[in-house]
């Protein structure tokens, strides 16, 4: 029977703390019917782990296309041959990748499906020396047997730094008098600044690097508040910092600094209605991502007077346009995408994805990859709609999660006819950690990395196994996910005994929504869900119906759940595509209709 069972984890446990030995190499046959990439192609075999040092008859190759540290090359030579070839055009990278086992980039470097293909099934890890690895096609990676890592730690106090930095030039505008007084002007009461002592500075994203800079500005004696949903109450207590929710943070800041990835759900996350929210003056530090600011609403508040200043080392294009209208804006301060760029952070980056490359080279498995080996494929296929079933449950209860409390407590139940050998939860468990955190963070969230990643987050995962009689041809009947001590932005996801609750299990191999709060619902997981609580009354359904279809929203599936026949009652509504604002409004202005959430998978 089935089961996932790696030959390449010595410890069954998959913790992270500590590295994995892993074989030489193994393979794995894909069938014709099992999809990995867009295209059709015929059956293939795929390398799973890089091979161990001793299978190679003489060093391996490790290609360095950008500027590295001298630590980080000195540790690479010490194991292969480092061939160092900067400003690669893309048809010169493909050339020469064909003789590399390994390869080192920054993030001018674009490592696409090409790179891979041209490769030819050598090249064996992908090092990204920095944090975010947007430039890295992950997919095509996992699909030629290519492992990814990153070096997310070396530069944290280099950023945060940086951005204390800019948060301090531009209180007092030491960029402007600068220019000013080399200009042969002396305009003192032009360039009078305002105090940081005792005012709030609001840090969104309370990671890493939002964390240091918090303590320093602790220490030049702001009022401390930040907003992370996976912030754990207790590490922000530590600090003197209260974690509060996001529309309390933009509403009472004096400065807020940025310290979030670019995600979908933070795409220009401040924007002209965020904007319009915020204290009048307020002033913006930005070391993160350039998207998390829509560019146009934050020239718009400048000129308004909402924005007194910002301070900018990160835009959507880089480098920005010689005449952009914010680069040149007089109230705002720019860097060239410095937060990284000390001496010291530079030779850390160097020396954490040296050692994470020559590790992977050598067979070994390090936390800071983030892409998996791939599973057997007749595992694979038994439980690729599980896999889809988890991620997307995770990603709706995180949605449901309301307040500024942050998750800490996730139960996962599994109601299943096998017997607990027969049914290995470690891939369904990173999918619902998946689906918790990616939608937040810029970590890649995979088998590999998932009990890491949630433990460094403060996320505490506790599984339960519910024996079922009957036959255990199919490998679960339900899954259930429950996220206890936080608030919900629909209450009636909260399920008698307090927790944020909701239930799905695989019907004809498509994924369903069949459990909100104690409702009992059914709707296929399949574009975005809208969730209502009304009271049962005739109509309802016609007149939800109607005000989508007016805008050409197509309704996929409709279900409805009830208490009693009129009472209570909560409608699913599957949509494939996502409905405007104001027909958004116009649900929730429906006179029966009591609560409604708009959830995106």
């Amino acid at each position: 029977m089935a089961s996932l069972k790696f030959p390449t984890l010595k410890n069954p446990s998959l913790s992270l703390s500590s590295k994995s030995c892993l074989p030489s190499a193994f393979f794995v046959t894909r069938p014709n019917n099992l999809s990995f990439s867009r295209s059709s192609q015929p059956q293939r075999r795929f390398l799973i782990i890089t091979a161990s040092a001793a299978s190679f008859s003489n060093k391996p190759t490790v290609l360095v296309a950008e500027k590295l540290g001298e630590a980080g090359l000195t540790l690479l030579k010490e194991f292969a041959n480092v061939d160092c070839s900067y400003n690669l055009s893309p048809e010169e990278l493909c050339t020469k990748i064909s003789l590399c086992d390994a390869l080192i980039v920054r993030s001018g470097t674009k490592v696409n499906r090409e790179v891979f293909e041209s490769s030819g099934g050598r090249l064996k890890v992908v090092g990204r020396a920095g944090v975010g690895i947007d430039n890295v096609d992950l997919a095509a990676a996992t699909e030629h047997g290519c492992l990814v890592v990153n070096a997310p730690t070396a530069n944290t106090v280099a950023a945060a730094e940086h951005g204390i930095a800019l948060l301090a030039a531009m209180a007092r505008n030491v960029a402007q008098a600068d220019a000013s007084v080399k200009a042969g002007k002396w305009q003192r009461n032009k360039y009078v600044g305002v105090s940081l002592v005792g005012k709030t500075l609001a840090v969104l994203g309370f990671g890493k690097v939002g964390s240091e800079v918090a303590r320093r500005a602790k220490g030049l004696g702001m009022h401390v508040i930040a907003h992370d949903p996976y912030a754990p109450a207790d590490r922000a207590r530590a600090i003197g910092v209260e974690l509060v929710s996001f529309e309390e943070t933009i509403a009472t800041a004096d400065f807020i600094s940025l310290h979030m990835p670019l995600t979908p759900a933070t795409s220009k996350m401040l924007n002209d209605e965020t904007f319009a929210k915020m204290k009048k003056g307020v002033r913006i530090v930005n070391v993160a991502r350039g998207g998390v600011i829509d560019e146009d609403a934050l020239v718009r508040a400048l000129d308004s007077g909402i924005v007194a200043q910002a301070a900018l080392d990160v835009f959507t294009e880089e480098p920005p346009k010689q005449d952009s209208k914010l680069v040149q804006h007089e109230r705002v301060t720019v860097t060239p995408h410095l937060g990284a760029s000390t001496m010291e952070a530079q030779e850390g980056v160097a020396i954490e994805i040296a050692e994470a490359v020559v590790g992977a080279l050598k067979g070994e498995l390090a936390a800071t990859a983030v892409n998996a080996p791939m599973v057997p494929a007749e595992v694979l296929t038994e439980l690729k709609p599980y896999v889809e079933l988890a991620e997307k449950l995770g990603r709706l209860a995180v949605q449901l999660v309301g307040g500024g409390s942050g998750v800490k407590s996730v139960k996962v139940s599994y109601a299943s006819s096998r017997a607990p050998d027969d049914l290995d939860t470690r891939l369904l468990r990173a999918m619902i950690t998946k689906g918790l955190i990616e939608p937040i963070s810029s970590v890649f969230v995979n088998l590999v990395n998932a009990d890491y990643t949630a433990k460094q987050r403060g996320l505490r995962i506790t599984e339960e196994r519910i024996i079922l009689d009957g036959s255990p041809e199919s490998p679960l009947e339900s899954i259930q996910v429950q996220i206890a001590n936080v608030e919900s932005k629909f209450a009636s996801s909260i399920s008698e005994s307090g927790e944020i609750k909701v239930e799905g299990r695989v019907k004809d191999g498509v994924p369903h929504l069949t459990k909100v709060g104690s409702f009992e619902v059914d709707v296929s997981l399949e574009g975005s869900i809208i969730l209502c609580r009304q009271v049962d009354q005739p109509g309802m359904i016609g007149k939800v119906g109607s005000i989508l279809g007016q805008e050409n929203v197509n309704v996929s599936f409709m279900s409805v759940g009830r208490i009693a026949p009129r009472k209570q009652a909560v409608m699913a509504i599957g949509v494939d595509e996502q409905p405007s604002k104001e027909s958004l409004k116009r649900i929730g202005e429906v006179p029966a209709i009591e609560e409604f959430v708009f959830l995106k998978l």
